[in-house]
């Protein structure tokens, strides 16, 4: 878990999200909203999949050292 809170791909993903639910509360209701938050979703995704597969990567360089 702590792989996950401490890495800067997450820490980036979450600072787009308090932007994202700022805008919701204060801006207009319009398509651009919704872009908005797919946008961040994917983000999430992408930086999510980052991790696991740094963490997977570290351990198979673990896993190869004699």
């Amino acid at each position: 878990m702590r792989k996950f809170i401490f890495n800067g791909h997450m820490l980036s993903a979450l600072f787009v999200g308090v932007s994202t639910f700022q805008a919701t509360r204060r801006g207009p209701r319009d398509w651009r909203l919704i872009l908005s938050w797919v946008s961040w979703g994917l983000t999430v995704a992408v930086a999510v999949g980052t991790v696991i597969k740094e963490a997977d990567d570290a351990s198979h360089e673990l896993e190869d050292k004699p």
